[in-house]
């Protein structure tokens, strides 16, 4: 299927345009008789290439797993909702040449991305201005809704991750920490969150660096995290780097213990760090061993249809597209009407919420559960209550 004439795509990624039910369904005759006429178009900016490209693949996997769901039920207003993936490489560059083609284009209701904050916040005026809903669903920066009345987001806060990163540091038994932290806006708000809320947990804070992007050699700022003595090493950072930065903490003679925000959760970074994961302690709001019934329904779904395990980033995705989905049918297709019935829309079911409110002055949803959990042979797995003196 290819999308309507007039819309041109990123040069590096065919659109992602499903019309699905086909496999749930059997037939497209059968599609057709649970969602017909024009699609209702969501458009995606996020990363399919470049050093980011496994978010957006653990998107794909999420959107479609919920589109099928959604199509088979009829659609949204008896129409299949679809959506077309322009890869922005979550380059702030690339995410407002996205928003530019996206305001531009009616069909497109709803925008969700980019991946990360600083390549969303380089776009949100385009969409504030245009009212197109911004939704960005993996923006944890505390001021990212903070852009306007069109700018919503159902990524828990760091303003609530890094306390809760803290106070899992604290349980864990350690007293001093040294931060290594992505020297970017959403790295250096969630350093400070993070510094904050560890004076209450008892934490001191010895060392704190940050690094670039494209920074590869870690070496030197690690020689000086050594030489403050830490006992253990707290890492803000997404999986790539992370992964980089876990596989040289151990070079320079460190063994001191790593505490990962829940950014680096993805088995990219278990690939990427190899044996150096193991030991490393991380938090996150989903986990697949999780016994609450919604997430063991979507955890067989997902396994049903991929034959792997589901992550934070596939059920965030699955989410957001039953949330918007919820949204339209019951608020209609119209953008203003869709940042209206953000506001008003209560209770959706939810993966990472249980039910999905928003509070309509912050534009975020509360109430996610934290999840703690270790790498173990290779594997992210529930942690033991066991301090790491202890193991």
């Amino acid at each position: 299927m290819s999308f309507n004439a007039g819309f041109q795509f990123n040069r590096l990624v065919r659109p992602a345009i499903l019309a699905i039910g086909l496999c749930a369904l059997g037939s497209s005759a059968a599609l057709a008789q649970a969602a017909s006429g024009e699609p209702v178009t969501i458009g995606v900016s996020g990363p399919l290439t470049g050093q980011n490209a496994q978010y957006g693949a653990q998107w794909k996997k999420g959107f479609d797993l919920a589109l099928e769901e959604v199509n088979a039920k009829g659609g949204v207003k008896g129409r299949p909702l679809q959506y077309v993936f322009e890869d922005s490489q979550a380059d702030p560059r690339q995410t407002v040449a996205i928003a530019q083609k996206f305001v531009s284009d009616p069909k497109i209701v709803v925008e969700l991305g980019d991946f990360s904050s600083t390549a969303s916040m380089a776009a949100s005026s385009i969409y504030q201005r245009a009212g197109l809903v911004q939704f960005g669903f993996t923006n944890s920066h505390p001021n990212f809704t903070k852009g306007g009345d069109f700018i919503w987001s159902n990524s828990v806060s760091q303003a609530d991750e890094q306390p809760r990163l803290a106070k899992y540091a604290a349980d864990l038994g350690f007293k001093r920490v040294a931060v290594l932290y992505l020297n970017t806006d959403w790295g250096r708000a969630s350093q400070n969150l993070f510094s904050e809320a560890a004076k209450g947990y008892g934490l001191d804070v010895v060392a704190s660096e940050g690094y670039q992007p494209d920074e590869k050699d870690f070496r030197s700022t690690l020689v000086r995290v050594r030489d403050a003595k830490p006992d253990a090493i707290v890492l803000i950072s997404y999986y790539a780097d992370g992964a980089l930065v876990t596989r040289q903490i151990r070079t320079v003679g460190l063994t001191t213990p790593i505490v990962a925000s829940g950014s680096i959760y993805s088995p990219k970074f278990i690939e990427l760090a190899g044996d150096a994961a193991n030991g490393v302690f991380t938090a996150s709001n989903f986990f697949p061993g999780d016994s609450r019934p919604e997430v063991k329904s979507f955890v067989d779904k997902f396994r049903a249809k991929y034959n792997e395990e589901p992550d934070d980033f596939n059920a965030v995705a699955y989410d957001t597209i039953i949330l918007l989905a919820a949204v339209i049918n019951q608020y209609g297709t119209d953008r203003t009407a869709i940042r209206d019935g953000l506001a008003q829309i209560k209770d959706v079911p939810s993966v990472i919420y249980g039910k999905a409110t928003f509070d309509p002055q912050t534009r975020r949803v509360a109430g996610a559960r934290a999840v703690y959990l270790v790498v173990k042979n290779g594997q992210f797995v529930l942690w033991d209550g066991k301090k790491p003196s202890a193991t």
